[in-house]
């Protein structure tokens, strides 16, 4: 399998970002992606940009739409970036919901710099990392796993639609890094109780027992290739196999008492994460020429569906005007698959609630 770990294309891809979201009036304070440096395997991975922002902005719905158009615009640059700027942010907070901990430690442990104050972010995840553990570190983790595990993960819901050269190549680098290398990385977590900064961190530096041959081995066929390759069918087996080890050194679930923080940075992340669902659909509805975008909007229904459960866990932990809004926003939030339709139909209802999403964004966000 013929995959380059390379930091230059995805730090030129970053400036090339940044450039494009100031084009369209985006003032950023920082911008961050998720993972490290060696989780990111050119040609692909795709790169995941969390916003930043000084002060939330006077009207989110614009904001989005100036995002949308900052990311049409950049994928068109180039044909590559349909699948390395897969899609428009992840998340969008605020200084000074960082400054405060409102935002998931576990998260926050996962981003590289971008653009920005290294000091800032720097001070950020040295405080993420240090934080006791809790029972949203184990919720977040174990999410990750869940997602995957017991017959989950399923090889041909990795789409192929933007992957133009190489696709056995990019089908096993999805089977080590969308998979393997996730479960991995939610294990050694759990298993320690440390929040790694990346998958390759994960692989490196947990391997009990038996483990360490299949880290080295997971390692050593997603970053070089071998001689002959195996077929994608036959490394999902093995990936299967590989998994199944990793579980049997991850622990049972434990009681863990909720962190202090822990209504507030549910709230506060699962708001980040909705801040940019406009732009996300914006883009998908009506992407750049001989790009694909369906599959990414059947994907939107396990966003969903996600905010959704943190919503309603909050809804009982909160009270007043705040429970008002939460409950408010969660109807916003429908289940069922998400097809172009649906999301043509929820722009529609969010434009018409436009009050209750903003409140919502804003909401403690000063």
């Amino acid at each position: 399998m013929t995959t380059v770990r390379s930091t230059t294309s995805y730090v030129r891809l970053g400036v090339i970002y940044a450039e494009q979201l100031a084009a369209q009036g985006v003032t950023t304070s920082m911008l961050t992606h998720k993972w490290q440096a060696d989780d990111l395997i050119a040609p692909h991975s795709d790169i995941d940009i969390r916003v930043i922002l000084d002060q939330t902005p006077d009207s989110w719905w614009e904001w989005n739409e100036q995002l949308a158009a900052a990311h049409h615009r950049a994928v068109l640059l180039d044909p590559a970036h349909s699948r390395l700027l897969e899609h428009p942010p992840g998340f969008a907070f605020t200084d000074g919901e960082l400054d405060r901990n409102q935002v998931s430690p576990a998260e926050i442990s996962t981003w590289s710099l971008v653009t920005g104050s290294a000091a800032t972010l720097g001070r950020w995840q040295s405080r993420a990392r240090m934080m006791p553990w809790s029972r949203a570190d184990e919720r977040f983790y174990r999410g990750i796993l869940d997602a995957r595990i017991g017959g989950r993960y399923q090889l041909d819901k990795d789409s192929t639609d933007n992957v133009h050269h190489d696709l056995d190549g990019y089908r096993r680098h999805c089977v080590a890094w969308h998979y393997v290398a996730p479960c991995w990385f939610a294990s050694a977590a759990l298993a320690t109780r440390t929040r790694f900064p990346g998958k390759t961190a994960a692989l490196d530096q947990w391997h009990p027992g038996e483990l360490e041959v299949l880290a080295k081995k997971f390692l050593r066929l997603s970053a070089t290739a071998s001689d002959p390759d195996p077929s994608p069918t036959d490394f999902l087996r093995s990936a299967h196999a590989a998994v199944d080890a990793v579980l049997r050194r991850t622990p049972r679930p434990r009681p863990l008492p909720e962190a202090s923080e822990a209504e507030a940075a549910g709230w506060t992340t699962t708001a980040g994460m909705l801040r940019v669902r406009v732009a996300r659909w914006i883009y998908y509805l009506d992407p750049p020429p001989d790009t694909e975008t369906g599959y990414l909007i059947a994907r939107e229904e396990k966003e969903l569906r996600s905010a959704r459960n943190t919503l309603t866990r909050l809804a009982d932990r909160t009270s007043g005007t705040d429970a008002s809004l939460v409950k408010a926003m969660t109807e916003l939030l429908p289940a069922g698959p998400t097809t172009a339709d649906a999301l043509r139909g929820l722009l529609a209802q969010w434009s018409r609630h436009r009050s209750v999403v903003e409140d919502f964004f804003s909401a403690n966000s000063a």
